[in-house]
């Protein structure tokens, strides 16, 4: 079996134990259904130009998440466009 580099890095982190099952499925299969209605409703697109090194981390994060890296920025910045980005550093919602 050929796998690619994105496919042989999931292969790799969950050799590791990286993957947890998640014990309360149906929050996380609406989230995840969420985010592919907003992957498909896209009407505009936007090119962005980002470090390699917050590239890198984006697509890390995107792969912990189970979902491509393009719907994790679109996420993030509805988020952010709708007031609801939590600013963990001090635990408060972002509020515009």
């Amino acid at each position: 079996m050929d796998l690619d580099q994105e496919e042989l890095d999931m292969l790799e982190s969950f050799e590791r134990g990286e993957w947890q099952s998640v014990s309360d499925k149906e929050p996380e299969i609406k989230r995840h259904q969420a985010y592919a209605k907003a992957t498909f409703e896209q009407d505009k697109h936007l090119d962005v130009y980002l470090s390699v090194r917050d590239f890198n981390v984006l697509q890390k994060r995107a792969l912990i998440e189970g979902i491509p890296y393009q719907t994790l920025v679109s996420s993030i910045l509805h988020k952010y466009v709708s007031g609801y980005l939590l600013d963990r550093s001090s635990d408060n919602l972002v509020t515009l």
